[in-house]
């Protein structure tokens, strides 16, 4: 039987695509004409000043590209750098589009919607940035913000931008250390936080745990509060230099804003590692290099243009919100939604949908998985006929989560299966839409970034799993790490495996598609008898069993080899018996190999992650070792750690 792909762009999505467009603007109307996504990967990788001049220009990027070159030091990494006579203001690309169409739509799961039009955004951007002016903020100054996903969110972080001020954000559900641990680190001027939120029904206040993280800034000098709960006012008349957001907006007339144009690389936001093996990394990113990458992303890979209706379910303390606000440089409307995605059902999501005509619906593989659980069929209980792509991130998407898209969500849909990380603020693989949709395979590297897959040698790999790197520069690597002056830090986060190569820590091989599949962290791949395992391999089976509601799989040190240990989250009334655990691993022995099937199985009732949602296998190897975990704090649940701890079963 020849394996048919899940779907296949139509001829005229095709010749319609943004892609198709901007590929004839670059003068290769045979790539254009034949959608040979493979030779047009290569023209961009083997062509950079080309091709990163041709997505300025497609992209219509407002701001002074600056005399040639476009690149300097293009051999270099780190040390290359994009546009380095170039001027531009972050701000000023993501305000471009004007009138009384929605910008922003807002839903705080059942409790608040509120929508934003272009003009009304663009007029409390204004007013924002009068009153960060007032302050003396300026470029390079950093305003810190704890924040959900919001309308004030993204209005805060337009205004320091638009002055060259840097923007850190992280959100409201972290712990007093876990938001001290990052904008600790970077001195922030300005706070810009929620009076609370809410969550899976249920109203959470944070005033105890803001007045206590303000106390220990030392350098704030004004911490403004978000109104969501209605105790803005209150909560803001107990904090030193505290005031309510609202009122600071109204204070000020609004205007049209006024944009600082600097330097390409100016540092536009602050983001932070997950922090699980210590105190978070402040990572540095660039105005150009993040608008000039995600522009290149949502058009020609998302193929996302004006008009559109774009949703990521993210929280700011993930890359994701920083992806997702850059879509309004695209003149897309952001549909914004903070809360619980199980809100009172699985459905919520897919309502906003329906109601919104949502033209993007970016999600995490978990919730794919959770919905397919579920026993959801959206595609019955819902117009989905807006939906053009459905992007997967966050982990790798289980191939029975592939097929559940297109038999239970939508049919005709772009499933975009893409992978990338905070380290570059965008994605090195991800989207093609000129390509077919395989089963369990991300499709394709992005355009411009020179991907490969290597051995622990450094030599190149055409079959088999390693690791996967960048062989040349990418506008969207940091401009380097906070504090870390001579760059130690972040050579030794990259580039120290393989001299002048990214190695971006993802354990991937290709597939005979051109795609990639990603077999989890390199860092948690298990190696029973020296043999290379992605963890991702064994969920991808073991999830697949209705009895099984979520996996974590880790290496125990064990007779001076290394042994498999699986944990399960069992579904609701399901008992892990030894016939269960028979068939789990019966499972992982015919879907993956006998070498991926686990020493042990064991039953616990929580798996920790970090904030944005990411299992946690270094962890849980830690404690399983009796090793400390160096940072509970950027843990969602901490206390499920407790779970692992002193197992009488791994014992023996």
């Amino acid at each position: 039987m020849i394996a048919k792909p899940l779907w296949a762009p139509s001829p005229d999505r095709l010749q319609n695509a943004e892609l198709t467009h901007f590929t004839e603007g670059w003068n290769r109307p045979d790539l254009a004409e034949s959608h040979d996504y493979a030779g047009l990967h290569a023209a961009s990788v083997a062509e950079p000043e080309a091709f990163w001049n041709a997505v300025w220009d497609f992209a219509g990027i407002v701001g002074d590209k600056g005399a040639p070159p476009s690149i300097s030091d293009g051999e270099k990494m780190p040390g290359a750098r994009f546009f380095p006579n170039a001027r531009l203001n972050f701000a000023e690309n993501l305000l471009r589009s004007r009138g009384e169409g929605d910008a922003l739509v807002f839903r705080g799961e059942d409790k608040v919607e509120r929508r934003l039009s272009w003009d009304a955004l663009r007029a409390s951007v204004s007013r924002a940035q009068q009153a960060l002016l007032a302050l003396g903020v300026g470029p390079g100054d950093r305003v810190a913000a704890m924040m959900p996903n919001m309308p004030e969110t993204i209005i805060a972080m337009l205004a320091a931008a638009s002055i060259g001020a840097t923007w850190s954000s992280c959100s409201p559900d972290f712990g007093k250390q876990g938001v001290l641990d990052r904008f600790g680190q970077i001195e922030p001027k300005v706070l810009i936080a929620v009076d609370g939120y809410w969550y899976n029904g249920k109203r959470i206040e944070i005033g105890d745990k803001l007045a206590a993280v303000a106390a220990e800034l030392p350098t704030l000098e004004a911490v403004w509060l978000v109104d969501y709960l209605g105790d803005a006012a209150q909560l803001a008349d107990g904090l030193a230099h505290g005031a309510a957001f609202g009122a600071v907006l109204e204070s000020y007339v609004a205007g049209e804003p006024r944009y600082t144009r600097l330097s390409f690389d100016h540092p536009l936001y602050i983001l932070f590692s997950s922090g699980t093996t210590g105190v978070p990394k402040c990572i540095v990113h660039g105005a150009g290099g993040t608008l000039i990458q995600h522009v290149k992303e949502h058009r020609l890979h998302c193929d996302i243009r004006p008009g559109d209706r774009v949703f990521y379910f993210t929280t700011c303390g993930w890359m994701m919100w920083n992806w997702l606000v850059s879509a309004l440089a695209s003149g897309a409307t952001l549909l914004l939604y903070d809360g619980s995605p199980f809100a009172p059902d699985g459905n919520v999501l897919f309502d906003y949908a329906t109601d919104e005509g949502m033209t993007f619906f970016g999600t995490s593989a978990k919730f794919i998985d959770a919905v397919r659980k579920a026993e959801l069929t959206p595609a019955e209980s819902h117009d989905l006929s807006a939906l053009k792509v459905i992007a997967s991130t966050g982990s790798p998407l289980a191939p029975e989560n592939f097929r559940f898209v297109y038999e239970a969500i939508k049919s005709d849909v772009h499933l975009a299966s893409i992978s990338g990380g905070t380290d570059i603020v965008a994605c090195f693989v991800g989207a093609n839409p000129w390509g077919a949709v395989w089963i369990g395979e991300i499709q394709a590297p992005y355009l411009g970034m020179a991907v490969d897959i290597w051995d622990d040698a450094g030599a190149p790999l055409t079959s088999g799993k390693g690791e996967l790197v960048c062989k040349r520069p990418f506008p969207s690597m940091p401009i380097g790490f906070w504090n870390d002056p001579e760059g130690e830090k972040y050579h030794a986060a990259y580039f120290d495996r393989f001299d002048n190569v990214w190695c971006h820590g993802d354990f991937a091989e290709w597939t005979a598609h051109g795609g990639v599949i990603i077999h989890g962290r390199s860092d948690a791949t298990l190696n029973p008898g020296g043999v290379r395992i992605g963890t991702a391999e064994i969920y991808a089976q073991v999830e697949q069993l209705p009895e099984i509601q979520e996996a974590i799989a880790i290496g125990q040190d064990w007779e001076g080899d290394v042994r498999i240990v699986l944990f399960v989250v069992t579904a609701p009334g399901v008992v892990l018996d030894n016939s269960l655990i028979d068939a789990v691993k019966a499972k992982i022995r015919s879907g993956a190999s006998p070498r991926h099937v686990p020493a042990k199985v064991l039953a616990v009732t929580d798996i920790p992650r970090t904030k944005s949602g990411k299992i946690t296998e270094l962890a849980v190897r830690d404690v399983i070792h009796g090793r400390p975990v160096k940072n509970k704090e950027a843990l969602a649940n901490p206390e499920a750690l407790d779970l692992f701890a002193g197992l009488s079963e791994l014992q023996d």
